[in-house]
């Protein structure tokens, strides 16, 4: 069995448009962590499971594999920068301010479209990443607009057809 190209792959995920996130922790010493990823999805609703998976070659990778708790901010479609911001390596991701204390006291976006905080339920093995389930514990909904991944871009959804809207 001949196995798929990378980038035949990559291109075909691209396809595929995908929430933006910010997962964020705190350490045992209180440093503050964070990572952009639009590999998120809810898992189960009884409990109350999502997932999100950390590339195994990030620098803050073994923080979250080992974090008791994290937290998963949606962001809102005006929030591009920031998911840029925390997609780069190699610098203090938490300079800018805007992230506060939110849910269970964990770094959150006060603007993101929804925040999910976690305890850790379980972490497994997903090739080059992990991956991180997470039992819901407190969440926040709010009424922006959502950012999407897709095509290597960020963007906006696109609002319903009125023929799809009305076949809801």
């Amino acid at each position: 069995m001949s196995a798929v190209a990378p980038s035949d792959f990559t291109r075909a995920m691209a396809q595929v448009p995908s929430p933006v996130t910010i997962v964020t922790t705190t350490d045992g010493s209180g440093r503050r962590w964070g990572f952009t990823a639009s590999s998120f999805s809810s898992l189960s609703l009884d409990p109350p499971l999502v997932l999100v998976c950390p590339a195994k070659s990030a620098g803050s990778h073994d923080t979250f594999v080992a974090a008791e708790r994290f937290m998963i901010n949606i962001l809102s479609a005006e929030q591009a920068a920031i998911a840029r911001h925390f997609a780069r390596s190699g610098h203090d991701k938490f300079t800018t301010g805007d992230m506060v204390p939110c849910e269970l006291d964990l770094p959150g976006l006060p603007g993101a479209t929804a925040r999910l905080a976690c305890t850790a339920h379980a972490v497994l093995d997903g090739g080059d990443h992990s991956i991180l389930v997470g039992r819901v514990e407190a969440v926040y909904v709010g009424d922006q607009e959502p950012l999407v991944y897709h095509n290597r871009t960020f963007t906006r959804p696109e609002a319903a057809s009125p023929a799809l809207a009305a076949a809801r």
